[in-house]
């Protein structure tokens, strides 16, 4: 198992997460046997927005011991006390909802502080003046709550709680049919805004946990993705682990056979992993965009283009530690010889040996 490094804190994080939206419905003793499973396996970070039969008391049970080696995302705004999900902002439930989750699972703090699934300004405007975002800022102090988080599909939304400078941690949802297709119901903001709002959270320090990988589903199957082609799970995984800020990729896992699937990418080959196919289907807007997906390697000079690249638009959201990070490469922009191979080979026809003259001239060097 991989693991990424919580910037506010320093936490490791695996790579792979585990969503419980779908696991309640396995019955108690196929979720303690699937959380041994992601134990045993290294997966130690945790999204507890469940849908209908919450997993907690089962988690709880399957974690006595073991409550150091995991992360929880704890929502404040999911309440399960009727034994069923519901949204809600008012203060006193939100209260109850987390004592009981807290009871549930057996533990005395909450790794990650969630405001849970703020989509619209309006309801962030209730959580920042309502009392929501203090209570949560009060239990930190009190050493209950270690980390705050968000979770949203709104890239405006997610700017705004940036602002704040209080966030650790943003749950959003990243794949390539919410990045490139026109808006839905998740797939909110432009190419740009979307991009750009990964690229603030790695300047500023903001990792970012990923729901819908899938998207829901819909890219695993031809019928039902928007592109008309099927993509795999371990491509779409793969896709978002290479966006900037990106930690951990939290699929919704059913059983012990959905997990070992999905602990199949660990091990899996960089072809299985290999999503340059999204250039052949990706919309215009999307064209001309490096991706960092490293399609145009080997470089007969020896340059990592995507690192190139993805530092470069870090240092242009004012992220300081990637000029630095640039400033340590062994070969940089300058080093190219312009010998067009990364540009005959870049699915989204980037013409990356103008890209590199261009970064040169940025960084000076």
């Amino acid at each position: 198992m991989e693991y990424r490094k919580l910037p506010h804190g320093g936490e490791p994080i695996s790579v792979l997460g585990l969503g419980t939206s779908s696991i309640g419905m396995a019955g108690e003793k196929e979720i303690e046997a699937t959380m041994t499973m992601a134990l045993e396996n290294g997966i130690n970070y945790f999204d507890m927005a469940s849908a209908d039969a919450p997993p907690f008391e089962a988690f709880g049970r399957a974690l006595a011991g073991e409550r150091k080696k995991v992360r929880f995302q704890i929502h404040f705004g999911a309440d399960y006390q009727t034994g069923k999900y519901g949204w809600t902002t008012d203060l006193d439930t939100i209260k109850r909802s987390v004592d009981w989750q807290l009871s549930a699972l057996k533990t005395d703090y909450i790794d990650f502080g969630f405001l849970h699934c703020i989509d619209e300004e309006a309801d962030l405007e209730k959580v920042l003046k309502g009392g929501i975002l203090d209570h949560i800022l009060k239990l930190k102090q009190e050493g209950v709550v270690r980390h705050i988080g968000m979770s949203s599909h709104t890239p405006s939304v997610a700017e705004r709680a940036l602002d704040t400078g209080l966030l650790d941690m943003l749950m959003f949802s990243i794949n390539p049919a919410y990045d490139y297709q026109q808006e839905g119901d998740y797939a909110i903001g432009s190419v740009d805004e979307r991009q750009n709002l990964y690229r603030r959270c790695q300047a500023q320090g903001v990792g970012i946990s990923v729901m819908k990988a899938f998207s829901g589903g819909q890219l695993l199957n031809a019928r039902t993705s928007p592109f008309g082609r099927a993509l795999t799970e371990y491509q779409c995984i793969q896709y978002a682990l290479d966006k900037p800020g990106v930690l951990t990729v939290l699929p919704g896992i059913r059983d012990r056979k959905d997990l070992k699937r999905i602990l199949g990418f660990v091990n899996a080959a960089p072809e299985e992993k290999d999503y340059s196919i999204l250039g052949t289907f990706a919309p215009r807007e999307a064209k001309g965009s490096c991706v960092y997906c490293n399609h145009c390697q080997p470089c007969p000079a020896g340059l990592d283009v995507g690192l190139i690249n993805k530092y470069y638009d870090l240092a242009l959201a004012g992220d300081e530690l990637a000029k630095d990070h640039y400033a340590h490469l062994e070969k940089k922009a300058g080093d190219c010889i312009r010998c067009g191979y990364c540009d005959d080979r870049c699915p989204f026809h980037v013409s990356q040996s103008d890209r590199m003259e261009v970064i040169r001239e940025y960084f000076g060097a």
